[in-house]
Order: structure tokens, then C-alpha cells, then sequence
């Protein structure tokens, strides 16, 4: 007789990382500021921003359009730099870094989901999922290997693993991307607008993977969206008006979180 499959184990969360546990914020953002133009022209995106993501939480910016958040992303995962300010991921000034150490911090050690997926489409799937590490020259270790194999039984993408992007409905594809994201267990994941390309109900599968991502496996998440039901998904709202941040909520419904969305658009 062919013995019953016993279940694997669920991946322990990382804890080689002294950013994780709550001791330190995963990432800090020091009086930001972010502007574009010069004199009558200026135009400040962001104004003297300061803001705490604390390690292993699922943390939603939100605000009306044009209120800085995907500028303060950019800003906060290395990809724009601030006008003035400091920003740090874990203890790392990132601030002064050239484009090669801004190139090697994100690929170590920050992961991203697009609204636009950013599937490399000539790629199957367990080939995109494997691609951060082949950009940094290595193989995935026994224990990542368990990791992402845990991660594509767990987002079900284990039948299509040697399918390409066009092969594969939204919801898949993102959560291919999702995979990519968490695959090297990075010290923060940066999402923005996940789900912006999704039906309701691949948008809520998403974010089922994204908020048990942090509330079982201590991964810290910041997520961007204009979305009051993917806000509702997070441990804490953080809400910009006019590049500041103006208002802030822990985990609430999306009721509560339109309301206070509605009253921002209003004085707007």
C-alpha cells in the first residue's frame, strides 16, 4: 500500500534579521521632503514627511489623488531620492547611496508588487518566481527552496509552474508576482496598487495572501492603494493630503476608512 503524503511544515518566520520582532521599524522616513521645479514653479509632493513602518505589520497608505503616497513609496524603497531628508530600512541610511548600492539593497532585501504585475513574459512561471535569485548570481538554499514551494502550494500555483505570464488569468499573475515578492523573504515588501488590475474577487484572494504573508510568517508589508476594502486588509492606515501625513487608524473596517477618506477629499 502507498503510504498517506504527511503534510509539510509551514516555514517558520526569518529570524536572522534584527529589523524583525518589533524592536526597530523595518523602515523609517526622516522629515521628507520632495519637490520638483525651482521658484514660483516649485511644487512640494511631499512636506517634511516622518513616518514609522513597523516590523512584521501590514501597514496602507492611503490619500486623494496627487497626495504624495506613491511618491513617498518611491522615496521609502530607493527608487526616487528625497529632496531633504533621511530615509532608513532597518539601520542603513540609504539616503547617501550610490545607484549600484540602491541596485543591490533592493534586490537583497526589498520586494515589489505592481499593480502592472512585471512578469518577464518570455519566463515560465517557476522561472519568474526564481528570477531574484538569478539576478543576484545564486541558487535558492535548501531552506528557500522549502520556502518557495511552500509559497506555490499555498497561492495554488503549483499546475502552472511551467506556464508563461499570457498563459495565465490577472488574479494568477499577480499572484506569481506576489511569490516573487516574498521568495527571498525580504525585510519589506512594497505594494502598490495590487489590486488595481483585478476583479473583487482575485483582488480579495491577493490580499488574503498578502495579509496572512504578515500576520503568519512576520513579514512587513506597505501597501499603496485608493482601495478603502484593501485598506481594510491592513494593521494600520496611514492617510497623506497635500504631500503630509494628516490622519492615521489601526485596522478598520472600510466603512470607517471611506469615511475618512470622503472627509479628506472634501477639505482637498
Amino acid at each position: 500500500m502507498t503510504p498517506t503524503p504527511q503534510p509539510q511544515p509551514v516555514p517558520s518566520p526569518r529570524t536572522d534579521d534584527p529589523t524583525r520582532g518589533g524592536a526597530v521599524p523595518v523602515a523609517r522616513v526622516r522629515n521628507v521632503t520632495k519637490s520638483f521645479g525651482q521658484g514660483d514653479g516649485r511644487v512640494d509632493a511631499l512636506r517634511d514627511v516622518s513616518l514609522d513602518l513597523p516590523a512584521g505589520r501590514f501597514t496602507a497608505v492611503m490619500g486623494p489623488s496627487g497626495s504624495g503616497k506613491s511618491t513617498l513609496m518611491h522615496i521609502t524603497a530607493g527608487l526616487d531620492s528625497a529632496t531633504s531628508g533621511r530615509v532608513l530600512l532597518g539601520d542603513t541610511d540609504i539616503t547617501g547611496l550610490d545607484d549600484t548600492e540602491l541596485t543591490l539593497l533592493r534586490r537583497r532585501r526589498i520586494g515589489f508588487v505592481f499593480q502592472a504585475f512585471n512578469l518577464v513574459p518570455t519566463l515560465d512561471v517557476s522561472a519568474n518566481i526564481e528570477l531574484p535569485f538569478r539576478l543576484d548570481g545564486r541558487r535558492a538554499t535548501a531552506d528557500e527552496r522549502a520556502w518557495i514551494d511552500w509559497l506555490v502550494a499555498t497561492l495554488g500555483l503549483g499546475a502552472r509552474l511551467t506556464h508563461r505570464p499570457h498563459q495565465l488569468s490577472g488574479g494568477q499573475q499577480q499572484r506569481v508576482a506576489i511569490a516573487r515578492a516574498l521568495a527571498t523573504r525580504p525585510d519589506l515588501i512594497f505594494a502598490d496598487e495590487p489590486t488595481g488590475n483585478l476583479d473583487s474577487k482575485a483582488g480579495r484572494d491577493v490580499l488574503d495572501v498578502l495579509r496572512t504573508a504578515s500576520t503568519d510568517h512576520g513579514q512587513s508589508i506597505a501597501m499603496v492603494t485608493h482601495d478603502p476594502v484593501a485598506a481594510s486588509y491592513a494593521d494600520r492606515v496611514v492617510f497623506l493630503a497635500d504631500g503630509r501625513i494628516v490622519h492615521e487608524i489601526d485596522r478598520s473596517s472600510a466603512a470607517e476608512i471611506s469615511g475618512v477618506m470622503l472627509d479628506l477629499e472634501r477639505v482637498a
